[in-house]
């Protein structure tokens, strides 16, 4: 699989898997209606389907998603909710996409 397919994976399940969550959150803790609790499950079915495109075993794969999903995470509450990350939360980000991409694309003998 290519890098950018293999990254554009990742990225569409974090989204998913954010988004499904953000969902449920709004319905269930904020009052929304019903239908944005269905929406969200619906969501985060989604996001459990995606993963299963990458060629990665299923232990690899969740091991490299969580750098992705921390930093679509800390982008999410920027962006949504308007919590902008500090200094820290950058150079953590940037540790666990390291992280990330040594588990994900080291090469293996």
């Amino acid at each position: 699989m290519s890098l950018p397919i293999s990254i554009a994976l990742f990225v569409l399940a974090g989204l998913c898997e954010i988004g499904g969550g953000y969902l449920v959150w709004l319905w269930f803790r904020e009052g929304r209606p019903f239908a944005y609790g269905i929406v969200g499950a619906a969501i985060l079915i989604l996001y459990g389907i995606i993963p299963t495109f990458q060629s990665a075993h299923f232990g690899r794969v969740y091991a490299a998603y969580g750098g992705m999903f921390i930093v679509l995470s800390l982008l999410w509450g920027w962006s949504i909710d308007g919590d902008r990350p500090d200094v820290y939360d950058a150079i953590g980000a940037m540790l666990c996409l390291g992280g990330m991409v040594v588990i994900m694309y080291a090469p293996r003998t």
